[in-house]
């Protein structure tokens, strides 16, 4: 199955999750993004790629325990605009890994890729937009449905504790969406299901850089591109 076929009909993401692993074990990406990134970021990508491998067998609430806590551990938080030089910019759980450091969009993204590709179902799994009202700011995080009709749990970056979505109150549900739609929030950050958006319009963008293996220039601490490259 081709993966550019995957991604671009936005089929079953469980099936893009691992033909993306296995292509990036079978290839010299991690290779090039040794020399992309330095030792440092080929080694966080390298522990990614074996975390998963020791993940596989855990049961699906451990997994989101792990997944949480892994990249809560391994990427510091960094605007779009000091990292990557832009307003708004989804990146790649490689490039996430890669430089080390994202905003929460990029630890959600790098959590629900790397959820699906351990077996979670994608419809237990939602990129969620929420309004941080300790800060009045938006912002994004990871919801688990882990069963219908309930509420679920709440992956965030900022307060990295697994919690019940009813159990955080700082936070205000807009929408959320998979690689299956968009959904309108209501109360328990599940909602009636929706067509068109912003966020999935980034999201599909993201995913065909991913097929693409494409690499943005991340800043230097002096403001300039520190390294770009493309796969």
């Amino acid at each position: 199955m081709r993966l550019g076929f995957c991604v671009l009909l936005i089929v079953s993401f469980f099936v893009c999750a691992q033909d993306m692993l296995l292509y990036l074990r079978n290839s010299d990406i991690i290779t090039r993004a040794q020399k992309q990134y330095g030792d440092e970021g080929h080694k966080r990508i390298k522990n990614w790629l074996s975390f998963i491998d020791e993940s596989v067998n855990k049961s699906e609430w451990q997994k989101v325990h792990l997944v949480n806590d892994f990249f809560n551990k391994h990427i510091q938080y960094k605007t779009d605009d000091e990292l990557w030089n832009q307003k708004d910019y989804w990146a790649t759980p490689l490039e996430s890994l890669g430089v080390g450091m994202g905003d929460c969009e990029d630890y959600v993204i790098a959590k629900y890729f790397t959820l699906i590709a351990l077996g979670v179902p994608e419809d237990k799994v939602r990129l969620m937009y929420v309004r941080q009202k300790t800060v009045n700011q938006p912002h994004m995080v990871l919801i688990y449905i882990e069963t219908p009709n309930k509420i679920p749990f709440v992956l965030g970056n900022f307060n990295t504790k697994l919690l019940p979505a009813n159990k955080r109150t700082d936070l205000t549900p807009i929408y959320s969406f998979n690689g299956q739609g968009l959904w309108l929030a209501k109360s328990k950050g599940l909602g009636n299901k929706v067509k068109n958006s912003r966020g999935v319009s980034a999201w599909n963008t993201m995913l065909e850089r991913i097929e693409q293996g494409e690499l943005a220039p991340a800043k230097s601490n002096k403001g300039t591109p520190s390294y770009v490259s493309n796969f």
